[in-house]
């Protein structure tokens, strides 16, 4: 019993024989078995992390900022993928659940309504990130994806674009995409504008489809004098296609993406984006499953709005 309280970091086990468990299981090779420990308690120390994707560097920014927030709580991650299916994002959530987490961090507010009942009879404290847009299940830590879209299209005008494309990718599945898309198109129809040409890949987002896609869409649309983009992946193909037609980027066509990647600032060119505040996002979710599990109140429906902020050449 004193071994197992020792295991667990009970706080009536003395330093010693702490150090005493803890060199005999480095010495015997001794790895617990969380799905036992769940068993027999309500709860385990995991939390469930479920992610769209880790093509690029923004949900690795993410889990960073969550591994932040639980340090030194007790409490262990366990990751998974989706690939924006929400099949898939079902499939796993329920077997997360079935290791009585003691906590979920979901990405955006977009389940399907199969998961949404699934977590609705879970016992289970809920964070959705990255969005506010919608009706959360339990707190939502994030910023608006359509008023990130709207403001970027309001500093674009503001700068004397007048001719629009836009080039995405994945939107069919990528709802906060859609929805960033769909706050671009509001600010250009306030300004009595409206997007000149649009192109869309369905597959994932990648460099290799924005640079294809904006050699069709500049082929078609010499006019264009701005290119909006579903996010800095995408865009940093379309800086590469410019640079190998010629075009001067910043000055004859202006690129616009979404992330604030720290490799756009790397670029022999400039291009706007909106810087996001993964990180922190990552750090508040982690923050909350901490103060869930020491006794803190739920809060259905809360949502922590965190700023983005706007990058222009």
């Amino acid at each position: 019993m004193t071994a197992s309280r020792a295991l667990r970091g009970a706080p009536d086990v003395s330093r010693e024989n702490i150090d005493k468990v803890e060199r005999a299981a480095r010495e015997t090779g001794y790895v617990g078995n969380p799905l036992a420990t769940a068993f027999s308690n309500s709860k385990s120390n995991l939390i469930g992390v479920v992610v769209p994707s880790l093509n690029n560097i923004v949900f690795a920014e993410v889990m960073s900022g969550i591994a932040q927030g639980i340090d030194g709580s007790g409490l262990k991650p366990m990751f998974g993928v989706t690939d924006y299916d929400p099949v898939k994002e079902f499939e796993l959530i329920k077997s997360l659940l079935s290791w009585n987490p003691a906590g979920l961090i979901l990405t955006g507010l977009d389940q399907s309504e199969e998961t949404r009942d699934l977590l609705s009879v879970a016992a289970v404290p809920v964070v959705q990130i990255m969005d506010t847009d919608g009706d959360a299940l339990g707190a939502a830590i994030g910023f608006s994806h359509f008023q990130a879209g709207r403001e970027m299209a309001q500093a674009l005008i503001a700068r004397g674009r007048r001719r629009f494309g836009y080039v995405g990718c994945g939107l069919a599945n990528d709802l906060r995409a859609g929805r960033r898309l769909e706050g671009f198109k509001s600010a250009l129809d306030a300004a009595g504008l409206a997007l000149v040409a649009m192109r869309h890949d369905p597959e994932h987002s990648s460099t290799e489809a924005g640079r294809r896609i904006t050699a069709e869409i500049l082929h078609a649309h010499p006019d264009l004098d701005c290119i909006y983009y579903s996010n800095d992946d995408v865009a940093l193909g379309g800086v590469f296609s410019c640079l190998a037609q010629g075009i001067a980027v910043g000055d004859a066509l202006l690129l616009a993406g979404f992330n604030g990647l720290e490799m756009t600032r790397t670029l022999p060119v400039r291009i706007a984006t909106t810087i996001t505040p993964r990180r922190q996002i990552g750090f508040a979710a982690g923050r909350y499953l901490v103060e869930a599990k020491q006794g803190a109140p739920m809060r259905p429906n809360h949502k922590t709005v965190l700023p983005t902020v706007l990058s222009l050449p």
